[in-house]
C-alpha cells in the first residue's frame, strides 16, 4: 500500500509554474495546507509580484491552478525544517518520483523555493546560467518579492527557478 502525502500535489498538465519546496512545514502538515507558517512570506510574496490578483492564504492554495500555478515538495511523506527530515526524506528516491512527477505534467517553469531544495533535484552546482538535466536556471539566490513578473527572477525564499529547455 502507498504511503499517503503529507500534502497533496496540485499539479497538472499545462501549468505555467510550478513551486516546490523540500517538505511541508509542521504548520502546514497541521494544516494540511502549504506554506501555512504564521511568519512564512511565501503568500504575501506572490501577490506582491503580481502572481495573484489579491493576497491568498494558505487555505487557498487549490486556487492557484486557476492562475497556472502549481504546488509539490520532493519530501511527499514526511514534514519538518530540513534539517529534522529523516536522512532519505530527499535522497535518491525522493528526487526520482519528484522528477518523474515533472516529466508527467511537464510545467513550463519549476521553482524551489529553497537553495537546498533546488540542489537536491538539479545537484550541487545549481546556479545562475548552469543547465542541468535539460532544466535551465533562470536566477539563484534571490528573490521574487524584489522584481514584477515577468520575468521570474528568483523565489519567496533564496531558491532557483529552473525553465525547461
Amino acid at each position: 500500500m502507498a504511503k499517503k502525502h503529507i500534502l497533496p500535489d496540485r499539479l497538472r498538465p499545462g501549468l505555467k509554474l510550478v513551486f516546490c519546496g523540500t517538505a511541508a512545514g509542521r504548520q502546514s502538515a497541521l494544516q494540511q495546507a502549504y506554506y501555512a507558517h504564521s511568519q512564512n512570506k511565501f503568500w504575501a510574496t506572490l501577490h506582491k509580484v503580481g502572481l495573484t490578483p489579491r493576497r491568498f492564504m494558505p487555505h487557498d492554495y487549490e486556487s492557484l491552478w486557476e492562475l497556472g500555478i502549481g504546488l509539490t515538495d520532493i519530501a511527499k511523506h514526511t514534514y519538518g525544517m530540513d534539517h529534522q527530515l529523516p536522512k532519505d526524506a530527499l535522497g535518491q528516491e525522493a528526487v526520482a518520483a519528484l522528477k518523474a512527477r515533472i516529466r508527467k505534467f511537464k510545467p513550463a517553469i519549476l521553482a524551489f523555493t529553497s537553495l537546498n531544495g533546488g540542489r537536491k533535484v538539479m545537484g550541487a552546482k545549481a546556479g545562475p546560467a548552469n543547465s542541468r538535466n535539460g532544466w535551465a536556471t533562470l536566477a539563484s539566490s534571490s528573490c521574487l518579492r524584489h522584481r514584477r513578473w515577468p520575468p521570474i527572477t528568483g523565489t519567496s525564499s533564496p531558491g532557483a527557478i529552473w525553465r525547461k529547455r
